[in-house]
């Protein structure tokens, strides 16, 4: 209803930059409240959760009325002062989750990383033989053009010869 980019601006606006700012406050103080950096880390922790649902949402409920201005509402509500639901949402859904299923997400994790990095090893071996190769390929060109200068043909070094011959003759008359 509010139109796509005024939602999405309100979205950024009001999702990210103020508790980003706010994040930002509560980190430079300079006694930081502890419990303040608590508050924000879990919100940012909700916030990355629904950035990862958000095209499963998308796709499934985005087609619901005004469900981009009921994001928005969410995002409001998790660090209103006053509803602070970041408190209820994280104690209620998300830590009892993340504490059920937390070996899993770290075997996966450790899987992903190992597998993250061979693949990089092997991306990264096959660049570097593939330069080598074409650095072989390319100093090999070079010599083979340098060592098949062309030589002059034998009639040319003839017809030169004999023009200088001509030409020395005409001079000395």
């Amino acid at each position: 209803m509010l139109g796509y980019l005024l939602n999405r601006l309100l979205v950024l606006l009001l999702a990210y930059a103020y508790p980003a700012y706010e994040c930002f406050k509560s980190i430079e103080k300079n006694k930081p409240d502890i419990e303040q950096m608590r508050f924000w880390c879990q919100y940012w922790i909700i916030i990355a959760a629904m950035t990862v649902w958000d095209p499963f949402g998308d796709a499934f409920i985005g087609w619901f009325p005004m469900y981009s201005e009921v994001k928005l509402v969410i995002c409001v509500y998790l660090w209103y002062p006053k509803t602070q639901g970041t408190k209820y949402i994280y104690n209620s859904f998300l830590k009892p989750f993340l504490l059920k299923h937390e070996p899993e997400i770290d075997r996966t994790l450790s899987q992903l990383k190992t597998r993250a990095g061979d693949s990089a090893s092997l991306y990264f071996q096959r660049v570097v033989a593939y330069v080598q190769i074409r650095v072989v390929e390319m100093v090999q060109l070079v010599m083979a053009q340098s060592m098949q200068r062309p030589q002059p043909a034998p009639e040319t070094q003839t017809a030169s010869a004999s023009n200088t011959k001509k030409t020395g003759a005409s001079t000395a008359k």
